[in-house]
């Protein structure tokens, strides 16, 4: 124990720090990967061939690796099998599984079994102000998964004007951006908002910028869940343009968050959005961003339904605003327009956990109840103080499918409970749009999963297979790796992983977990003298 707890500490600089280069004679190998199909992670044509791992690095990558006659050596036959880095998942909400006290929990699966190694928190302006003392708790309490995260300008917002829709003082301005500031220097990847969402939604654009300016001098990506990817208030275009041009005032790169044209307005939107984000990445500006396979999303009832103004406050006050007959009439009338722009009642799935509305659409409940569907949802609303999750089928193959072909776009679950990215987001884009459908290749799947991701993020010695690299890497069967999950069993462990390593260590043997946590945390380095104390 004390030994991992070493390793994990001194592993601490996986991002942006150089370590010693290797030594010049080969150190001991573990673990020989024999015979597999080897992606490293780029574009690149795959080899037939070996891997070797020595610790925590990958040490030989070829034909025909040493023959090594130890008992300490483990061979593994990976012939028929694809060997890749282990994937990365920029955008998830693992809340449940880094919160919790079980250890079991926190070995992640629900990624680990898909193959991935790394994800990120802190997404859609979420996560927590102390970024310092998340990844401290990551390191001692011992995580599946390696994680990186960002600092969220919801909390940092909440921290400084609770709930209220109001724009910052100059005084409020200045504690929020030394909470940015703090957190970037504490090893956040950069500034995640989620516009979307109240109370974030309330933030003008220029508060934004000033905020984000914080983690753009500390080297921070701005990551959002832009303000509209339908036409609930700026439109999704207009929402495009806001982010690019919040990510040009601050001079920083800009990631959007599961790219999308969501709803039944917006279908078919995707080439104009494309065309806006390659025309700034050809004026120079460095523009990303992530996108998950699935014509369904997910989010709270709330958000998907309601007005922003009737949140804003709270609960209670929305409540409030529940009991007044002149609120209610405008609250009920865009809950109307929010309904059929998701496509209407029917394409409503109500996913919390052991509610009684569980597993129906809205039509269904609205039809049992006797009621409209918009006050069968504001019963929900009001009877479930805790949120009800919501997946919306409102997305066109036509656009994920021009999105996913783009070299700036990698792949991400959004992982939520009550939808199934959560547990087969990359098995779902590996057999829909690789095996199944032919959208994109299979080394181009492994590239946007991978490589591509650690790229973007700049992540030390992660994300491709190469001499000296960590080995984070995953080994499956490419006729048996398919989701198994799906939107009324959303809990569903994927199978067809056969190895899975995170920093050298086997994670997934022979398909099984091993109970081994070895992931570490990947804190951002800033540069030099942006964080002097």
């Amino acid at each position: 124990m004390e030994m991992l707890k070493f390793a994990r500490i001194a592993a601490l600089c996986s991002v942006a720090i150089a370590l010693p280069a290797l030594a010049q004679s080969t150190p001991a190998i573990d673990i020989i990967f024999k015979g597999g199909t080897i992606y490293d992670g780029s574009s690149n044509t795959p080899i037939i061939g070996d891997v070797a791992i020595a610790g925590d690095k990958i040490v030989y990558i070829g034909s025909k690796a040493p023959e090594l006659k130890s008992a300490k050596v483990r061979t593994i036959d990976a012939r028929g099998m694809i060997v890749a880095p282990g994937f990365i998942d920029p955008h998830t909400h693992a809340d449940r599984f880094l919160d919790s006290e079980d250890p079991n929990e926190r070995l992640n699966l629900p990624w680990m079994k898909q193959g991935v190694t790394t994800i990120f928190a802190g997404v859609d302006g979420g996560g927590q102000t102390d970024v310092d003392s998340f990844f401290h708790d990551i390191e001692m309490r011992a995580f599946g998964s390696n994680i990186a995260a960002y600092i969220g300008f919801g909390p940092v917002r909440g921290a400084v004007l609770s709930d209220d829709g109001r724009a910052p003082n100059s005084a409020e301005l200045e504690r929020m951006k030394a909470l940015v500031a703090r957190g970037m220097c504490d090893g956040a990847l950069g500034l995640s908002t989620g516009l979307f969402y109240a109370p974030q939604s309330f933030s003008k654009t220029d508060e934004v910028v000033a905020v984000a300016r914080e983690a753009a001098v500390r080297g921070g990506v701005y990551d959002t869940h832009q303000r509209d990817e339908s036409t609930y208030s700026i439109g999704v275009v207009d929402s495009v343009r806001e982010a690019i041009a919040i990510g040009k005032w601050a001079g920083m790169p800009v990631h959007f968050a599961h790219i999308k044209a969501l709803g039944v307005d917006v279908h078919g939107k995707a080439d104009e959005l494309i065309d806006i984000i390659e025309t700034a990445r050809a004026q120079g500006q460095t523009v990303t961003a992530d996108q998950y396979p699935w014509e369904a999303s997910g989010t709270a009832l709330e958000a998907a339904l309601l007005p922003r103004w009737s949140v804003d406050g709270g609960r209670a006050a929305m409540l409030g605003r529940f009991a007044s007959t002149a609120d209610l009439e405008r609250i009920k009338d865009a809950m109307v327009e929010n309904i059929r722009r998701r496509g209407g009642a029917q394409s409503l799935l109500l996913t919390a956990r052991d509610r009684a509305w569980t597993g129906k659409r809205l039509s269904e409940i609205a039809a049992e109840w006797n009621i409209t569907p918009v006050d069968a949802a504001l019963q929900i609303i009001t009877r479930d103080g805790e949120g009800t999750s919501l997946v919306s089928f409102n997305m066109a193959d036509a656009d994920i499918r021009a999105f996913m072909t783009r070299p700036w776009v990698v792949t991400s679950s959004d992982g939520s409970h009550g939808h199934p990215r959560m547990y087969a987001t990359f098995p779902q884009k590996y057999d829909q749009y690789v095996r199944k459908n032919k959208v994109i290749d299979l080394a181009t799947f492994i590239n946007s999963s991978t490589g591509r991701t650690a790229d973007i993020f700049k992540f030390d010695r992660r994300g491709h297979i190469r001499t000296g690299y960590f080995a984070d890497i995953v080994v499956f069967d490419p006729a048996a790796y398919a989701p198994v999950a799906d939107y009324i069993e959303p809990e569903r462990l994927v199978t067809g992983v056969s190895t899975l390593l995170v920093n050298g260590a086997l994670v997934i043997d022979d398909g099984k977990p091993t109970g081994m946590a070895a992931g570490l945390p990947l804190r951002h380095v800033p540069p030099a003298a942006s964080c002097i104390k």
